[in-house]
């Protein structure tokens, strides 16, 4: 966990003038200055930056914030990342409470080795333009798919040659082990023992370079011009790269994300480009891989819905799947998640050019919702109108509905599934042996009680309901994470000291509090589905999952509930200091 007052510091430290200027066009106004605003489209510039206050403020669309926050919004950055990144820049080591200071030196030496790997990956990204530029060839094959050389540029678009050792006149030694690690070296032992062989990775190929949040080449994507195989090479994994974290045109696309309101999820580079090329600028790629539960994380720190692209072949559907179940723990009542499938002899890049950009908006728009692809889904090669095919149907459901975070759309889809395979919600409640409140004609019995709280069975299941939570179940920490997992949103209420002595508890608690605080800054609050998710690949994931065991989704704990257990907390806590007190403000 950072410490509070390092963030604090190290806000004070930057020039947010500086940072801001890098992204937008500031020009001085009075005490402040002035640009059109990054995070909505605008004609009239409305974002004022303070270099006294050191926050930035859109008076069209209310956003505000810090150094940090302007990198974590605008660049997609983890809070982490964005502190790290802003540390670097003005010279200052992170400091970490959990750190032992081998643990420190060890990241010391990680973050040394990627920013040389970084100054690598530019060095080869640098000759690879250059090369396009000398390649007549290379620029006919991208004139001949409709590219420019301005959408080229934007891109930075570069071309490999067909020598196999190109990269030993860029780099000053062919056999540095760097060029290996970087990926963009093959070195092969030698069958007699000799010297081992090295060649580029990447010949004769168009290259896409893939760049992180902050612009930075992390890796590269390379497309073959004639026949051969395969068409697309990717960079292998590296220090700097994990394809199933990473999305290509992230980093180019962000500010229309924002502005179109939608991201677009593609199969291939050349989909993304050519989109550009055709002012859709909203599309991103996975990277030979299927999408991730980190690639919708990723985009949903930039929107709240996601249209996702595929093929309509077979192969398109298994990637329709896998999208779906990275998407489910994600799809909140306020999410909108969509999948459109093309026919089978297109992709985006040729049914724009058959069709028109309006045909394909139109298309997006006419995209199948997340809930009737689960339908969809969890009927593939089920007979609906036998017994035996309902029942299949209800089998294959249950997985998905389950990975759903709670909320109106989980309820009212427990009562389609059910209907689809002939049965009640309450039968099917039953089937899945869901708790007494899991069907929507009991959630809305719950409801009703609530709305008529001065009725006096309704106010008593009320208050019984309340006392059941603020009951501590084996100790005041299991009470506190109990509330959290509930009501996750109530972590940003606490105060720095708060956090602290949480993230300080012994046993599994501690690591729970410290992963829960690196939940919400990444990706925000969410429902106790979606949580049980995430702590699924934690050491601490079963004692969690025990601890909400019983649970009634239909509980509305208060946040007084949360202060109380927090007070028994901090009166058993043999580790309290002085001046830490359970009401404390930001600065402890």
């Amino acid at each position: 966990m950072i410490p509070h007052g390092f963030t604090q510091e190290l806000i004070g430290r930057i020039d947010l003038v500086e940072l801001v200027g890098r992204h937008v066009t500031l020009k001085k106004a009075g005490a402040n200055y002035m640009g059109l605003c990054p995070f909505h489209g605008e004609k009239s510039p409305s974002f004022s930056v303070s270099p006294t206050r050191q926050r930035y403020h859109c008076f069209g669309c209310g956003v505000d914030g810090d150094a940090i926050e302007f990198l974590v919004q605008h660049t997609g950055a983890t809070f982490r990342e964005a502190v790290s990144e802003l540390a670097g820049n003005v010279g200052l080591n992170v400091p970490d409470e959990d750190d032992n200071p081998q643990a420190r030196a060890e990241a010391a030496q990680r973050k040394e080795k990627a920013n040389t790997l970084t100054d690598v990956m530019a060095k080869a990204a640098a000759s690879y333009r250059a090369q396009l530029k000398q390649s007549p060839r290379a620029i006919d094959y991208l004139k001949g798919r409709g590219l420019t050389g301005a959408i080229a540029a934007r891109f930075a678009m570069g071309y490999a040659p067909e020598g196999r050792r190109h990269l030993s006149t860029v780099f000053p030694r062919y056999d540095d082990p760097l060029l290996d690690e970087a990926g963009l070296v093959i070195v092969k032992d030698d069958d007699r023992g000799g010297e081992p062989q090295r060649y580029d990775r990447f010949r004769d190929r168009v290259m896409f370079p893939i760049r992180d949040a902050t612009g930075d080449v992390i890796a590269f994507g390379g497309r073959i011009l004639d026949q051969g195989e395969p068409k697309y090479l990717n960079s292998p994994e590296t220090p700097l790269f994990v394809k199933g974290r990473e999305l290509y045109g992230l980093f180019e696309g962000k500010k229309a994300i924002r502005t179109q309101g939608h991201a677009l999820v593609v199969e291939g580079y050349m989909d993304v480009v050519a989109l550009a090329q055709l002012g859709l600028e909203n599309a991103v790629a996975t990277l030979g891989t299927a999408c991730t539960d980190e690639h919708v994380r990723k985009l949903l720190r930039l929107t709240d819905a996601v249209v996702f692209s595929f093929d309509g072949d077979a192969a398109g559907r298994r990637a329709a799947v896998r999208a779906l179940q990275a998407a489910l723990p994600h799809a909140s009542d306020t999410r909108s998640f969509k999948f459109l499938f093309l026919p089978t002899e297109h992709d985006p890049d040729t049914y724009i050019r058959e069709h028109g950009v309006l045909a394909f908006e139109k298309l997006v728009h006419q995209s199948v919702p997340l809930s009737r692809q689960i339908l969809d889904v969890a009927s593939e090669g089920c007979d609906l109108g036998l017994p035996e095919g309902r029942a299949r149907m209800l089998s294959q459901a249950k997985p998905l509905w389950m990975a759903l975070p709670d909320g109106a759309l989980r309820a009212q889809l427990l009562g389609d599934i059910a209907t689809l395979g002939s049965l009640d919600a309450a039968a099917v409640a039953r089937l899945w042996h869901l708790g007494r409140d899991a069907s929507p004609r009991r959630e809305s019995k719950a409801a009703e009680r609530g709305v008529h709280r001065d009725a006096s069975a309704g106010a008593t299941s009320g208050r019984q309901a309340r006392a059941a939570l603020r009951t501590p179940m084996r100790g005041p920490a299991d009470n506190v994470a109990r509330l959290l997992l509930l009501q996750s949103a109530w972590w940003d209420s606490l105060s720095e000291s708060q956090r602290e002595v949480l993230s300080r508890c012994d046993g599994w608690h501690g690591e729970f509090f410290k992963w829960l605080e690196r939940s919400v800054h990444d990706v925000g609050p969410q429902a106790w589905a979606a949580l049980k998710h995430g702590v699924a690949g934690e050491a601490f994931g079963p004692q969690v999952v025990t601890l909400m065991e019983g649970t009634d989704a239909a509980y509305e704990p208060l946040e007084a509930d949360l202060h109380r257990a927090i007070e028994q907390l901090f009166v058993g806590t043999p580790f309290k200091r002085p001046g830490v007190l359970p009401g404390a403000g930001p600065h402890g």
